[in-house]
This record gives C-alpha cells, sequence and structure tokens, in this order.
C-alpha cells in the first residue's frame, strides 16, 4: 500500500519521540486514525469519552514529563472541546500538540457540514498554528509544530483537510520545497544571563536583610539549589499552586504557599520583607506580592517577556531556574543574620498546629480537612497527585504535603475545573509503576466523569479521592466574601459516585465520619485496578484565606443579613473554627 500523507505526519511524530496520542475517532481524522493504526506498535492512542478531555490529558502529560504532549480531534465540534485544555497548556507554558481533521480542502468555507476553520478558531491559543495545503507540506509543518511548542514551551496546532490526509505522499513539490531542507534536531542553550546582571543581581541580595525567594513551576527541577540559596540568604521559600513541588514541604525553609490558599506565615513573610527573589514564577495575584517600592526585586525567568510582568524588579535574570541559581549563588555572601527566617519557621510551626486542629475535628458532617490530612498520610513517597480546581484546592494546598520525589500539579493560571481525572490518567500512562492519585471536587469530576470508564479500559490503577459536598463551593465562598451576596445557583444534584465507579467497572468506597476516613481510603490505594473513594464532606466549611480581611468580614456578615438560606449553620462553623484557630496558637 502507498504511503500517504498521514503516515508521513506520524513519521515526523515519532522522529520528535512521540509514543502516546490522546484523542477521539471522527470521520475528520479517518486518514490520520489509519496512520496511526498502522503504527500502533509504535505510537498509542488512547481513546478518550470527551475532547476536552484528551487535550488535558496532553497536557498533564507533558506537566509530568517535560516531554510533547499530544491530542487529536476531528474536524468542527471535535477540534472546539479541545480548546479549554489546549489553554490550559498554554496558560502553564506546557509543551502540546494539536492535530485536528477540517473538512475536504475544496469545500472549506463553502457551508459544509462541520465546516469550522479551526486554524483561524486556535488563533489566539497556539504559538504555532498550520493548515496542510498538499501531501508535500506535511513534513515541513509537522516539524515545525513539534519544535515550537518544545522550544516555545506552548501549544502548536496542525489542522489537516480530510481528503488530504489520504492523499498518496510524494508527488511535485513546489521548486522552493527541496527535500531533506529541515530536520528534526531539537536545539538546546545553557540558557544563562550574563555576567553584569548576576553580578547586579548579587548585589541586590547581599544587600537584603529581609529576603523572600518566591518559587514557582518554573523552579521545578531546582529544589537543591533553592535550599542553598535559602540557606545563603535566610531566607523562606514561599509557592505558588504550581510551585507546590518545587521544594518538599518538610523543608526548614518553606511556609509553603501564597494566596487565598496560601499560609499564614507565607503572607506574613512577603508583607515584611525587604527583598524578593522570584525564580520561575508568574504567580498572578499581584495583591499578594509587595507593594510596589517596598522591596527590591530580583527575577529569574526563562521567558523574557515575563521579567516584571508581576512585581518591577531592579534586575532581571533570563535563564534556566536551576542553571542561573548555580552561576549566582557563589556571588552571594551567607547572611549570618537569621531572625528573619527563624521567625517564619517560628510561624510555621503555629500554623501546622492550627490546621491539625481542624484536621482533627470530629465533627459530622465530616471536615475536609480530615479526608485531607488521612490521604497525606496514606501517599507513598513516589506518588503524583493530581488535583481539581476549586475548594478542592484549598484542602490540597493547606493539608497534602509534597515528600521529597513526588510530583504535583492542577489547572493553575486558566484554575480550570475537571483537569484532576484527566491530568492523572496521563500520569499513569507515563509512569505506570507509579501511585497516581486524582484528588478531585464533585463538581470537576463530574463534568468529565465518564473517562473513569477509559480507566477501566486501560486497566489504569487510579485512585479517586471524590471529596462530596454537593456544591460548587469555591463560588459559594466567592459570591458571599467577595460580593457580600447570600449564595444562588451553587448548589449540586447529589451523584452517587461509588455507584458510578462499579457501573464503569472500577471499585468504589465510601466514608462519612472522620472514624471511617482511614479505612475506606486505605481500601482504596489497596485495591486493584482503579478504585474511587467517596468522601461526604461538610457542605458549610468554608475555605478562608490565611488573613481574613476587614472588607471580606464585612461581605460575610452582609450576605448572612440579606438572606443567606444557610446562616445558621454557617455562622456556627465559623464560630468553632475561629476557636479552633485560638486553641492553636
Amino acid at each position: 500500500m502507498s504511503q500517504t500523507a498521514s503516515d508521513i505526519l506520524i513519521e515526523v511524530l515519532q522522529e520528535w519521540g512521540v509514543d502516546t496520542i490522546f484523542g477521539l475517532p471522527g470521520d475528520g481524522i479517518n486518514g490520520i486514525m489509519e496512520a496511526l493504526r498502522k503504527k500502533a506498535d509504535a505510537i498509542r492512542f488512547v481513546q478518550v469519552r470527551h475532547e476536552e478531555a484528551a487535550a488535558f490529558m496532553a497536557c498533564g502529560y507533558a506537566k509530568f514529563t517535560g516531554r510533547l504532549g499530544v491530542c487529536l480531534a476531528t474536524s468542527g465540534p471535535g477540534g472546539i472541546h479541545l480548546l479549554n485544555g489546549l489553554y490550559d497548556a498554554k496558560l502553564d507554558g506546557q509543551p502540546v500538540l494539536a492535530i485536528t481533521g477540517m473538512p475536504y480542502h475544496d469545500l472549506i468555507g463553502t457551508h459544509t457540514q462541520q465546516d469550522v476553520e479551526l486554524d483561524k478558531l486556535f488563533m489566539d491559543v497556539a504559538k504555532y498554528n498550520a493548515r496542510v495545503m498538499g501531501p508535500t507540506h506535511v513534513e515541513n509543518v509537522a516539524h515545525l509544530a513539534c519544535r515550537t511548542a518544545l522550544l516555545y514551551r506552548g501549544v502548536s496546532h496542525i489542522s489537516f483537510p480530510v481528503d488530504l490526509q489520504e492523499a498518496a505522499a510524494g508527488g511535485q513539490r513546489s521548486k522552493r520545497n527541496i527535500k531533506g531542507h529541515m530536520s528534526e534536531l531539537e536545539p538546546h542553550s545553557a540558557r544563562l544571563p550574563n555576567d553584569m546582571d548576576l553580578a547586579q543581581a548579587a548585589d541586590i541580595l547581599n544587600g537584603g536583610k529581609k529576603i523572600v525567594i518566591l518559587a514557582g513551576r518554573g523552579a521545578i527541577g531546582a529544589a537543591s539549589e533553592l535550599e542553598q540559596a535559602a540557606e545563603l540568604l535566610g531566607a523562606p521559600i514561599v509557592k505558588p499552586l504550581l510551585g507546590k513541588a518545587a521544594v518538599p514541604d518538610d523543608s526548614p525553609y518553606t511556609t509553603g504557599g501564597i494566596g487565598l490558599l496560601g499560609t499564614r506565615p507565607s503572607q506574613d513573610a512577603i508583607e515584611a520583607c525587604d527583598t524578593l527573589l522570584m525564580v520561575g514564577t508568574s504567580f498572578p495575584y499581584l495583591e499578594f506580592l509587595p507593594k510596589p517600592g517596598q522591596a527590591r526585586g530580583v527575577q529569574i525567568e526563562l521567558d523574557p517577556i515575563r521579567i516584571g510582568l508581576r512585581y518591577p524588579v531592579e534586575v532581571g535574570l533570563v535563564g534556566d531556574s536551576r542553571r542561573t541559581l548555580q552561576a549566582l549563588m557563589p556571588m552571594l555572601r551567607r547572611h549570618d543574620d537569621r531572625s528573619f527566617l527563624e521567625k517564619a519557621q517560628q510561624g510555621m510551626e503555629k500554623w501546622r498546629k492550627v490546621m491539625d486542629e481542624h484536621a482533627a475535628a470530629p465533627d459530622v458532617p465530616m471536615k475536609p480537612q480530615v479526608v485531607a490530612k488521612e490521604v497525606n498520610r496514606l501517599l507513598r513517597d513516589d506518588a503524583i497527585v493530581a488535583c481539581d480546581s476549586g475548594t478542592i484546592a484549598t484542602w490540597w494546598a493547606r493539608y497534602i504535603h509534597v515528600k521529597r520525589g513526588q510530583m504535583h500539579s492542577l489547572s493553575g493560571t486558566l484554575a480550570s475545573m475537571a483537569n484532576g481525572l484527566p491530568y492523572a490518567m496521563a500520569a499513569q500512562i507515563a509512569y505506570p509503576e507509579r501511585q497516581v492519585v486524582a484528588f478531585v471536587g464533585d463538581g470537576g469530576f463530574s463534568m468529565l466523569m465518564a473517562e473513569l470508564a477509559d480507566c477501566v479500559k486501560y486497566r489504569l490503577p487510579i485512585k479517586v479521592i471524590v471529596v462530596k459536598n454537593n456544591s460548587l463551593g469555591m463560588i459559594k465562598w466567592e459570591q458571599m466574601v467577595f460580593l457580600g451576596n447570600p449564595e444562588y445557583g451553587v448548589s449540586l444534584q447529589p451523584i452517587d459516585f461509588v455507584r458510578f465507579a462499579e457501573a464503569c467497572g472500577g471499585v468504589g468506597f465510601r466514608c462519612e465520619r472522620p472514624d471511617e476516613a482511614r479505612s475506606a481510603l486505605e481500601a482504596m490505594l489497596l485495591a486493584d485496578g482503579p478504585a474511587l473513594c467517596e468522601a461526604v464532606v461538610d457542605p458549610f466549611e468554608p475555605p478562608m484565606p490565611a488573613r481574613v480581611k476587614a472588607k471580606q468580614a464585612l461581605h460575610m456578615a452582609e450576605s448572612l443579613a440579606r438572606g443567606e438560606p444557610n446562616r445558621g449553620r454557617i455562622a456556627l462553623t465559623l464560630f468553632r473554627d475561629k476557636v479552633h484557630d485560638l486553641r492553636g496558637r
């Protein structure tokens, strides 16, 4: 059988090391599917139930492996469904290639079926975006798409008309399209700033007295260097959500997270610092950073566009976080005054006591903190944890502590719901021997929960913890705390997730009381194959910020006074939590 244009596409992907593609078949990509069938021994096609999940999986695969994530969808609605997961990759800077079908090339723009010009639709999300114009075009486009996604850490998109997919490879090239003029070489640089900038940065850091290191996603892989820098500078390490795994949570240098889901010691350190070293982060919540003029700033960032984007730093070091820290540290002097770091460490000890008080609550309905704390105790040292968005992210951020060697992630800058299960599936496919856990809320999980059937199909032993409060909890508390409005439109019709897991062919467990949590979670983690634990928790437990501002307290009071339907339960919960906090001080 003669080689087709689709065969050329798959060969190029192989040359770039692609061995897994996530997608859903459709008549707009039949030619590509046939090419994949012929290469089934070399490239694994993972079928999903919804294309959004395929894009999330490609993003999660890229996050957990550092390799190119690839997703495939048919023309029209199939390609449209990819967009949410692709924006997740774009905003979190992950290398992902999306391949979509299109109608017959000579019917595009004529109101034919599924006539959506996906290359135009993807213009904003993709760093590289091309429509295949013929069989001799495929090789060039495919190489550039892979190279761009990997080197610029973003989304590439190839839109492939269905008739051209099946066209015979070869044919007459244009006179300027010379065969063999392009290679799949992936060039690398040292990614280091110049000596002058390093020296200036060292001067600023050496002159600081209260230094904070803010370490984000770009600092993952530089844990040793971060801790060495923290020791030299006497600086606490504060971690945005995407940087949760930058250093382990048992490190004596970290005060944990920052922002609405962060810790009190982190916020205290940020508010008191006179120098800020930002490493691989574009933390978007400006209100949690030092006020402009409060602190001198140095930023290490691979993407020069992001230098000074969040804080007016004086020196931007464009380079890889680990290598740049290695080059910078010989220029740093050890700070003998450890009082700023020690104060942060003492604050962290008090914070952990308060958190432990909340996690030990015997209340029924069960507190979500109880579930998160038990999960933390039971995770293996090699665990990969994928968290969803919503109130679930609060309990993950504060109670599930990163151990050295673990990997953790969630949808960071996009903060999309529904990413947790697809991320976990991608992680389990990439690392079949490791423990993989999806820590999700009932709202986010229910959006793409059909993918649990695919976990059964592909024998992925993923463990899913569904923290169930029958509510879009984060939205509820935002309505009340940020706007002063009573909750509205946030209640969810309950789903029996245990029966759903069993209907998919998996195993389900449930816990509703604190004394049931550990045994149910242990049974789930020990189960063969995919398993789920439904943890029923108190819907009135608020994911309160580390420090409640006066305006937020006023809005909460306003929402209760304006007819909040559950004001009695909420007021009682807030009172009990405050008592716990006072005991922990």
